[in-house]
């Protein structure tokens, strides 16, 4: 009886506790938050700008390449 109990009890008092501890954000976490979500929105628009980059290198090198297999075609 007493393990049922107890049991029971030990689940209860955890959640308790956990609602107790739950608190709203203060100010300074809330400016945190914010400065980290503008950090990530900038990583992913240099991303973005960086992957036309390589798309951009990407394009030239497959018409050099391109090119390349003309002459080297004509050469023979």
């Amino acid at each position: 009886m007493k393990r049922i109990l107890l049991a029971l009890l030990l689940p209860a008092t955890l959640m308790v506790m956990s609602f107790s501890g739950a608190q709203t954000p203060d100010a300074n976490q809330e400016q945190r938050l914010l400065a980290l979500i503008k950090e990530v929105q900038t990583q992913q628009a240099q991303m973005a700008e960086n992957q036309k980059k390589i798309e951009t290198k990407l394009a030239e090198i497959g018409e050099t390449v391109r090119v390349a297999r003309i002459f080297a075609g004509r050469s023979q």
